[in-house]
């Protein structure tokens, strides 16, 4: 199992896969403000290793316009879905952005003042569970007084779960992403042996 997230997470360590995956399964309402051919994986020089470094997290960055956006990777092997996962990706991006203040790596408003970038947080999950999971914070926190919801944190995931999608319906001939999903929810070794030879010669 472990070798076999390892293999995982260095497909997904590949920016090819990264912008399939973007172009791909991202709200078709996004397509026209990322712009795919800036993507680039953040470096030490950006994000110190106690930060890049946790276990199958990566961290990316492209352009929205002229300005920065993040992109938090979180490639979740768990065959149980995590109930806590929304606080999990509140504090790793609360981090990273402390992270970048320490580091001097703020974004800049019109006006010249600094500010924190703006940060996608995306959790591919790859168990067999389809995911049940709040992906909203604040789905997370009990109810508060009347009047005490506004200082309460609240941030959201976007969820792929590679297992809801139809099989038949992911392309591995149009999208390297769609062929690794159905790979991953392969149904026979003669449909293993066929998507190898398409994701090969993709």
């Amino acid at each position: 199992m472990a070798e076999h997230d390892a293999g995982y997470k260095l497909l997904f360590s590949d920016s090819n896969i990264i912008r399939s995956l973007l172009a791909d399964f991202l709200p078709w309402e996004w397509q026209g403000l990322l712009n795919l051919d800036s993507l680039e994986k953040v470096s030490g020089s950006h994000i110190t290793d106690d930060v890049r470094s946790r276990h199958n997290d990566m961290i990316w960055r492209l352009h929205c316009g002229e300005d920065w956006v993040y992109l938090y990777l979180l490639l979740e092997f768990q065959s149980s879905v995590e109930h806590m996962m929304a606080l999990r990706v509140t504090t790793y991006t609360c981090l990273m952005h402390q992270d970048l203040v320490r580091g001097k790596k703020l974004e800049k408003k019109p006006d010249g003042k600094p500010c924190l970038p703006a940060v996608l947080p995306v959790v591919l999950y790859n168990g067999a569970r389809r995911w049940h999971a709040p992906v909203e914070l604040a789905e997370l926190i009990q109810l508060p007084p009347p009047g005490f919801e506004r200082f309460q944190p609240n941030q959201q995931f976007l969820l792929i779960d590679e297992g809801a999608f139809d099989p038949d319906e992911l392309d591995p001939a149009s999208s390297l992403a769609a062929g690794i999903f159905r790979l991953e929810h392969h149904r026979s070794v003669p449909e293993v042996v066929e998507l190898m030879e398409i994701l090969a010669h993709g």
